[in-house]
């Protein structure tokens, strides 16, 4: 039987070494081409699968990955996969394809509002300001977009969770503090409010203070953006 299964493996030995490996410089080209056309990372083994026998994609990946090393493209390992990245020092340059714009909603403006001028508050004191309740999608959204966050609990019964504004918040709208906040004249102004009469505190300042309403931003840019 040992005579019979040596000619069936030799055949194979011998097809498989027709097959010379493509140079380096080829294999890279490859790889490269595989990784631009593919929307998701690819791992060393699914480049196995498809560069020619007798390829060594390892090693291709790491000559490759030299060459574009201070280029715009950066090759990368993501987990145990492969893809092109943008350089991060250029990483502004994709802002403007990157941005997804969203528009908030009447009831997560209000909600939005209302946090940043009163807090930390909870659930409970922002419905008592807006009169009607805040549904769990509006507080989603807005923690969602990483303008508020869960604040400390109060010392109160139940220790209800408060509300807080975060520094992407102040850092989107260019707020140096809460304190920066519009007055009521500029909400009304950019129709973010109605002309009815607000329960006692909302926007914390009185519209009456001109000084006040002079500062901050105008509220087309606090949240239309």
């Amino acid at each position: 039987m040992t005579n019979d299964a040596t000619p069936t493996e030799a055949p194979q030995e011998a097809e498989q070494s027709l097959f010379a490996a493509p140079p380096l410089a080829e294999q890279e080209r490859m790889i490269e081409a595989i990784l631009f056309a593919s929307a998701e990372p690819v791992t060393l083994r699914e480049l196995e699968a498809r560069l020619p026998h007798g390829a060594d994609p390892a090693e291709a990946l790491v000559l490759l990955r030299r060459r574009y090393e201070g280029r715009g493209v950066r090759l990368v390992k993501v987990g145990d996969a492969w893809a092109f990245r943008t350089a991060p020092d250029l990483g502004h340059l994709m802002h403007k394809e990157t941005v997804e714009t969203r528009k908030l909603s009447r009831a997560a403006i209000e909600t939005l509002a209302i946090i940043a001028y009163h807090q930390p508050c909870t659930r409970a004191e922002i419905e008592e300001i807006r009169g009607v309740a805040v549904s769990r999608g509006t507080v989603d959204q807005l923690i969602e977009l990483e303008w508020i966050r869960f604040g400390r609990r109060r010392m109160t019964p139940g220790r209800p969770v408060t509300f807080v504004v975060t520094e992407n918040f102040l850092d989107h709208f260019g707020l140096e503090s809460a304190r920066d906040l519009p007055g009521l004249k500029e909400l009304r102004a950019a129709g973010l409010l109605d002309n009815r009469a607000l329960p006692e505190g909302m926007g914390g300042k009185p519209e009456a203070e001109p000084e006040e309403d002079e500062q901050g931003l105008g509220q087309s840019e606090l949240f239309e953006d």
